[in-house]
């Protein structure tokens, strides 16, 4: 296990923005994936997430708790790549949309580069901006705890 801690980076337009994080765990895709697509076990890994109800695999429907809000969030699986990317998705364009990614690539050593981006995007998006958390710190957080259970032995 390494100490190497993520740090997410962020970007905004009039009617869009993103925030995005990487880093490498040293896992295989596969054990990484694991964890991502165990929806009853997230909360146990991941702080970030209160639970998440639903099954995580293409056209699957999520309902998503988090700790720094009272609402439930809910997102389609939209695309999967089993071990290598995944897409969820929520909100109605040109409304408002967001749409998460997940990334991981395989590296030589054995190791697997970890990313995660969100975007939001839509017309009403500079109105609730200011309402919106500020996801860095949340990004990191949770590529952390993901590294964090990928890398331990248990």
């Amino acid at each position: 296990m390494t100490d190497d801690k993520a740090k997410a980076t962020k970007s905004a337009g009039a009617f869009s923005m993103d925030c995005a994080v990487r880093t490498t765990i040293h896992a295989t895709p596969e054990r990484i994936w694991a964890l991502l697509t165990d929806a009853p076990a997230f909360a146990r890994w991941n702080s970030t997430v209160t639970s998440i109800e639903g099954k995580i695999a293409e056209g699957g429907r999520l309902e998503i708790k988090v700790p720094f809000a009272k609402r439930t969030f809910k997102a389609k699986v939209s695309e999967v790549a089993p071990a290598r990317s995944m897409t969820w998705s929520d909100g109605f364009a040109p409304m408002f949309k967001g749409v998460r990614t997940f990334v991981l690539t395989p590296k030589g050593d054995g190791s697997t580069e970890f990313a995660m981006r969100e975007r939001f995007s839509g017309l009403m998006l500079p109105m609730i901006k200011g309402s919106l958390p500020d996801f860095a710190p949340l990004f990191e957080t949770y590529a952390n705890d993901l590294k964090r259970a990928a890398e331990s032995r248990s």
